[in-house]
């Protein structure tokens, strides 16, 4: 019997016309392997993911959730680590020969100051109350940081939050609005990457801000 995984993944081979044979030459992974994740034999693996991810253009997002409900606890453990760890990703781009942590950080900290002046102005807050929450439906509510871009928007429109902490927070929202590509996709298939950094960015802003003010 199929599993819920190997249901899609055979979906999105007949979708694509690619065989199993073809996806093997593809990912690297042996024919063998596929077939067994295809027919619920074999749960995918982080790695394995990616690749499909990668090769098959859907969001990672979406085969890590159908493996999820899956796989074994341990592997739905890493794959829930996979999506939601700022330091899982950032460890994944440490390891490729085309990222620079610091570059990449520095260009993002570049980014926010300046909408961190944005979102001071009456057009910036407009921007972020009116297309916030249709980002978030354009990327179908998934990804590893919308449940934190959620509640930083929420505190956001909180009427008692100061202005100092409101624009901190809302460079971040921007950040994701403007969908901002500093780090090419190729180098990481789960996208949100710049936004990963952005939000850890912010959230040791807001530290600051409570330390200074404490």
């Amino acid at each position: 019997m199929d599993s819920n995984f190997g249901s899609l993944l055979k979906s999105l081979l007949q979708k694509r016309s690619l065989s199993m044979r073809k996806l093997s030459v593809l990912t690297g992974i042996d024919t063998a392997t596929i077939s067994r994740i295809v027919n619920g034999k074999q749960s995918a693996k982080p790695n394995h993911l990616k690749l499909f991810a990668e090769h098959l253009h859907v969001p990672l997002a979406m085969l890590v959730e159908a493996a999820m409900l899956d796989g074994s606890e341990l592997e739905r453990e890493r794959l829930t680590d996979l999506h939601h760890s700022i330091n899982t990703i950032q460890d994944v781009l440490t390891s490729s020969s085309n990222f620079d942590p610091q570059f990449t950080t520095e260009r993002v900290q570049q980014e926010l100051v300046k909408y961190e002046q944005y979102a001071r102005t009456a057009e910036g807050k407009q921007l972020i109350r009116d297309d916030f929450h249709s980002k978030v439906e354009q990327v179908n509510g998934t990804g590893p940081f919308i449940e934190k871009l959620n509640r930083m928007f929420e505190q956001y429109c909180h009427e008692d939050i100061n202005p100092e902490e409101q624009a901190v927070l809302g460079s971040g929202l921007l950040y994701f609005i403007s969908a901002v590509d500093i780090i090419p996709d190729y180098l990481f298939p789960i996208g949100y990457v710049d936004d990963a950094i952005a939000v850890q960015l912010v959230m040791e802003r807001l530290s600051q801000i409570d330390d200074s003010a404490s």
